[in-house]
């Protein structure tokens, strides 16, 4: 029997990576749905895609009735940037829609009588430092401390881990007789992801990609954050095969229901030296733009991720220096050359 997977945000860095892998994967279905119409290379990947709006509760209605969802990946969010910008629209769609699709998977449970897991991911911005060098003076970050977000992005996703926890452990607690089922909520707290196949979307964290992608089609450009500037980081393989790890421990073994994963914790000036390696003529500048400095300076310089090795053998497959020469370069080389020129 075929195992049917929904996954939201599907145009975004994660959904085109779960999404290509997911396609390679014997007896899985995958059902997409995004505010935009899906890329056409993602489409043919899918058994259905929906356009819409996860605020409507019409759409998800219909993906409720259409399908029977063993797995929901999450992915749909406002990111920081933007977030910032626009706290109202951040709210409504990091909360309410994180709400929407928690009800659906109740709904989902009810329907067939069993648990439904939900894959969320969460980020390092639910973390807030009080200065840099509170910050330098930290060890590695572990999952329940310096929990007090400085951004509206990591607000949202702190409220969302809690309600997470909340459905899973406590929805309808007052009832006689619970229903059968539940939802069995699984979050990640990611650190800033790298992808060769998608360009960056304006998230804070995205100086090191979009150094790279901008030497890679030969214009300039000005990172806004200070040389010695370190947050973790993970390749973006690393963070599909975290997501699919996560889904597919046994329940039992969780001792947590949101964890810290991350990989490697370069400077800025450390990108800027392996892109420029990579790409002789690159032109990489230094122009801090303060406010965006502050809030990367109120994200650890890097996290505590044994609850993840522990409870499902997290290991991540690239190191720095392999995410960038085995993955990162040679495919940003082909994605922008073509390949015949490769």
């Amino acid at each position: 029997m075929k195992k049917t997977v929904l996954i939201t945000g599907a145009n975004g860095e994660i959904g085109h990576g779960l999404i290509d892998h997911l396609a390679d994967t014997d007896g899985v279905e995958i059902v997409a749905m995004d505010i935009n119409p899906i890329d056409d290379e993602l489409r043919k990947k899918c058994s259905q895609t929906y356009v819409g709006d996860i605020l409507k509760a019409s759409l998800l209605e219909n993906l409720s009735s259409a399908s029977d969802f063993d797995v929901i990946y999450h992915l749909a969010a406002l990111l920081s940037t933007r977030a910032e910008r626009q706290p109202p629209l951040a709210h409504r769609v990091n909360v309410d829609g994180t709400l929407n699709i928690l009800e659906l998977a109740v709904t989902q449970s009810r329907l067939q009588g069993r648990e439904i897991k939900v894959l969320y991911p969460s980020t390092i911005a639910v973390h807030g430092l009080p200065d840099l060098a509170t910050k330098n003076s930290l060890p590695r970050v572990k999952e329940d401390e310096w929990c007090t977000p400085r951004t509206m992005y990591g607000i949202n996703k702190l409220y969302c881990e809690q309600l997470g926890y909340y459905y899973s452990k406590f929805y309808r607690q007052l009832d006689a007789a619970p229903a059968a089922g539940g939802v069995d909520f699984r979050c990640l707290r990611f650190p800033g992801l790298i992808s060769a196949s998608t360009v960056p979307t304006g998230g804070t964290s995205d100086y090191g990609p979009e150094m790279l992608h901008a030497a890679a089609v030969g214009t300039s450009y000005a990172c806004f954050v200070r040389e010695d500037t370190r947050i973790p980081f993970m390749a973006m393989p690393d963070a599909v095969q975290a997501l699919l790890h996560l889904e597919a421990a046994p329940r039992e073994n969780l001792r947590r229901q949101v964890y810290n994963v991350a990989a490697f914790n370069p400077s800025a000036a450390d990108f800027s030296d392996i892109v420029t390696k990579a790409f002789p003529d690159a032109r990489i500048t230094f122009s801090v733009d303060e406010k965006r400095q502050a809030l990367v300076d109120s994200w650890p310089s890097d996290v505590d991720t044994t609850a993840a090795t522990r409870d499902w053998n997290w290991k991540p497959e690239y190191s720095i220096g392999r995410a960038f020469d085995e993955y990162l370069i040679p495919a940003i080389r082909q994605r922008y050359r073509g390949p015949s020129q490769t």
